[in-house]
């Protein structure tokens, strides 16, 4: 993994759109079945959306039925980090990304096997990129 990227607020700003802002860093949620990874299945890789980071490859997602891309295990162990979410009078496991800390979404102990996870993600918060 690269090192950690720490930028500062108005840095994100200028990098980021206004919908990728108020995901990855405003720890904000897409509305359901809007985001643009809902129903694809192209090969290749998804990246952060803020840093370019490696997150999850497409042979782990799955439709999820829930309305956001779902994947059953990020790329390596270190690429997300979870973080306790006690956000809107809930507990959630929030996921992150490992290089940047920008919001990805949460991970549900209620997805397929081999793992049971389901990592519900924000469209606005990923990137594709195909395999050659």
């Amino acid at each position: 993994m690269d090192a950690k990227l720490v930028l500062g607020d108005e840095e994100w700003r200028r990098r980021l759109t206004a919908e990728e802002y108020e995901v990855l860093r405003g720890h904000g949620t897409e509305r359901p079945w809007t985001g643009c990874f809902v129903g694809t299945h192209e090969p290749g890789t998804y990246l952060c959306a803020g840093c370019g980071s490696p997150l999850f490859r497409s042979g782990e997602k799955f439709e999820s039925g829930t309305g956001w891309p779902s994947f059953t295990r990020p790329v390596t162990p270190g690429a997300v980090v979870e973080h306790r979410d006690l956000s809107h009078g809930m507990v959630r496991t929030e996921v992150r990304c490992g290089r940047c800390d920008g919001h990805l979404g949460h991970v549900f102990p209620d997805g397929p096997p081999p793992t049971g996870l389901r990592y519900c993600l924000n469209s606005v918060a990923l990137r594709h990129r195909p395999d050659p």
